[in-house]
């Protein structure tokens, strides 16, 4: 039986074109992709994210826990109120999922975790938590709604109360507070400005009623794909998954090495590939000619082995044609993509296209 989040009557009421994802019947798109990513890029839209996986990690030992557990270092939450991005890998390396942390109190830690990934991350994480003085919490009770581009936040103060506003306006990028009950982060999965907003699932109606009467413009999957997509951000599932690690992932930057007594889970499989050499990357593409570049296509790279797009598409901002390709390391500034069964030119750069709104 498919899934519904609390505002499915409410996006079948704004006209929404519905689709499963992964087993959740979501918004594709209100009407317009287009205008919907547009909107992001230049004012503020909201997506509907409730699908997602919110596990909370109680207890004295979910610092040391999680410091085992992912790639990242929860050490460097130096004060309640913050979070970071991390990969939760296998002990071979080979992520599981990646993820975001928030530290809500010394003995309080939030993770979302991807909807797709959910049982198997779950079954994961509570089994490596044997031994560890922490308890796991899932909280389907409550519902997740992003506001994101630069108008975002300004336009989410005018739907709040006065302690709330006091609360949000002095969040700073990858900082979350909890206040009457509500949970807001400024955090995103589109390359904009903008809050991820946790609330009771009785209550996300009127939060997004609000916020569409104060400008805020609803958005669906196709918008938040090829946003994501423009600004680098990886899905799990296409850009990677447990038969690839975060060095050939573009994500060597989310692990750390010291102190290196941390050892963390795929640690010393992770060290390895890092002394050997990554075989593989991640890179950027841009068409040079006709055509939409897509997931599953081959990249041709003269004198390497064949490459592969992880993501491709449409972007609405630049007008033409990205992806992100996973490609040898030898690989040089140009590849050629095999488009049904033509063998399209297309620039390589870094896996990044769009930065607050404008080409990188």
């Amino acid at each position: 039986m498919i899934a519904k989040t609390p505002l499915h009557a409410t996006h079948l009421a704004c006209g929404a074109k519905m689709v499963d994802f992964h087993g959740w019947d979501m918004p594709l798109h209100y009407g317009s992709q287009l205008n919907e990513h547009h909107f992001v890029r230049q004012d503020a839209g909201v997506f509907d994210v409730s699908h997602m996986t919110i596990v909370d990690i109680l207890g004295a030992g979910g610092r040391q826990f999680l410091r085992k557990l992912l790639t990242n270092d929860v050490d460097q939450l130096l004060h309640n109120g913050k979070a970071l991005y991390s990969c939760m890998c296998n002990e071979h390396g080979g992520i599981i999922d990646d993820l975001i942390v928030y530290q809500r109190a010394s003995d309080n830690y939030r993770v979302v975790l991807n909807s797709a990934t959910r049982q198997n991350d779950i079954a994961w994480i509570r089994k490596k938590s044997e031994g560890f003085a922490v308890g796991l919490q899932e909280r389907p009770e409550l519902a997740m709604l992003a506001v994101q581009g630069p108008a975002a936040v300004a336009k989410t103060l005018a739907v709040l109360t006065p302690a709330q506003i006091d609360a949000v306006s002095t969040l700073t990028n990858f900082e979350c507070v909890d206040v009457e009950n509500w949970f807001f982060a400024r955090t995103g999965y589109t390359g904009e400005d903008g809050l991820e907003i946790i609330v009771p699932k009785e209550l996300v109606a009127s939060l997004w009623t609000n916020l569409l009467q104060v400008g805020v413009k609803p958005c669906g999957l196709a918008a938040r794909d090829t946003l994501r997509m423009e600004a680098g951000m990886l899905l799990y599932g296409q850009d990677m998954d447990e038969t690839t690690t975060p060095l050939e992932s573009g994500l060597a930057w989310t692990v750390k090495w010291e102190p290196e007594d941390r050892d963390f889970i795929g640690m010393g499989a992770l060290f390895s590939q890092k002394q050997q050499g990554v075989a593989r990357k991640l890179v950027g593409l841009t068409l040079l000619g006709k055509g939409i570049m897509r997931h599953g296509q081959k990249v041709i790279i003269e004198g390497c082995s064949d490459g592969i797009i992880t993501s491709g598409g449409y972007s609405p901002t630049l007008e033409q044609s990205i992806a992100l390709a996973r490609v040898p390391v030898a690989t040089g500034d140009q590849v050629l993509v095999d488009i049904r069964g033509k063998l399209i030119p297309a620039k390589v750069g870094k896996p990044r296209f769009v930065k607050h709104g404008k080409a990188i």
